[in-house]
């Protein structure tokens, strides 16, 4: 499956936004969609994730109550709106892709995703 990101850029702090993720092919749905961001200077975070088939969504405790994740499957599209947001939330965010779920320890671990997109930036100024 290819990924692309899209919908970063600059906002203030308080602000909101949206990233989008399409995806190719027509198993989307058989991918569980994590987001995934990096600042600079700083490894890889994980976001969010939402789970193949269920639905199920997990969130890192920084972004729970103002960031969610859903997705469209008709679409083959998995989307993150932001709210609330922080200058520390500035970064690189990447959609990253699995075929497979399983609980939030093992779904936060960027190391498991087979297939990453190219990234889109957010940064919020203060």
């Amino acid at each position: 499956v290819q990924l692309q990101a899209s919908g970063g850029g600059l906002v203030q702090a308080g602000g909101s936004l949206r990233l989008s993720c399409a995806a190719s092919g027509r198993t989307f749905n058989n991918y569980s969609m994590s987001w995934i961001r990096q600042a600079p200077g700083k490894e890889r975070e994980f976001v969010a994730t939402i789970l193949r088939y269920s639905g199920i969504t997990y969130y890192a405790d920084s972004v729970k109550g103002r960031f969610t994740i859903s997705r469209d499957n008709a679409k083959n599209t998995v989307y993150l709106q932001m709210n609330t947001l922080k200058p520390e939330d500035t970064a690189v965010f990447y959609c990253a892709a699995v075929m497979a779920e399983s609980s939030r320890d093992i779904m936060r671990n960027p190391s498991i995703y087979n297939y990453w997109g190219k990234g889109t930036l957010v940064t919020v100024s203060s």
